[in-house]
């Protein structure tokens, strides 16, 4: 999403290096594999997830392209914001284009895929653009995103486990999200959600960050 920002801290760095010693002997670089980091708001998941793509390039050599679930909401984040705060009936999975997302993966995954065109948001333009990926010598796609582990064509799911309330400072931090009790609301909606994909996951990152 472009107007986002990631901020990656030592523990972000350590549950990357923790998800790379589980699935490096998954990861050949033979076939593209995707890898999906999903959790709550404010969780780590971009953070992890960038992570781990420059583990396995430093280790390894594979170069790897991230996927952002936030690039396939429906709507672009205020108008987002406005529709969620009009109806709280439109919080949930059928808000983003999961079922595009899941496409783009399995079409990124064929190794004579070369480019992909895919949905971009402007944040701070609240506008949903277009562009397209590189995919000449990628072995790695990454999905971040918070209902990512219900995407059936990723190969590895990890799942952060940490609550809303968890990561209420990293917000903060991010200075994306406008924190009321609306959106304590939103977030508790999305947990009930999120929550019932744990069992789904290959790798679960604990509350402390360990794998």
């Amino acid at each position: 999403m472009l107007g986002d920002k990631i901020v990656v801290k030592k523990h972000h760095t350590d549950a990357a290096a923790g998800v790379y010693e589980k699935i490096k002997q998954k990861v050949t670089g033979g076939s593209r594999t995707a890898i999906t980091v999903a959790g709550e708001s404010g969780s780590g998941k971009s953070e992890i997830a960038h992570e781990i793509g420059r583990i396995f390039y430093e280790k390894n050599g594979f170069r790897s392209v991230t996927l952002h679930q936030d690039d396939y909401f429906i709507r672009p984040p205020r108008s987002n914001d406005e529709a969620r705060r009009q109806d709280i009936g439109n919080v949930g999975m059928h808000e983003v284009r999961l079922g595009l997302l899941d496409e783009h993966i399995k079409e990124a995954k064929k190794k004579d895929s070369v480019t992909l065109k895919k949905p971009l948001i402007d944040y701070d333009n609240n506008a949903v653009l277009e562009e397209e990926l590189d995919l000449a010598g990628i072995s790695i796609i990454l999905a971040e995103g918070t209902y990512t582990t219900a995407l059936k064509n990723a190969d590895i799911k990890v799942f952060i486990d940490r609550t809303f309330m968890d990561t209420l400072e990293h917000r903060k931090e991010r200075a994306r999200d406008r924190l009321d009790e609306y959106t304590e609301r939103i977030l508790k909606i999305e947990h009930e959600v999120i929550s019932l994909q744990k069992n789904e996951a290959d790798i679960i990152i604990s509350k402390d960050y360990t794998v």
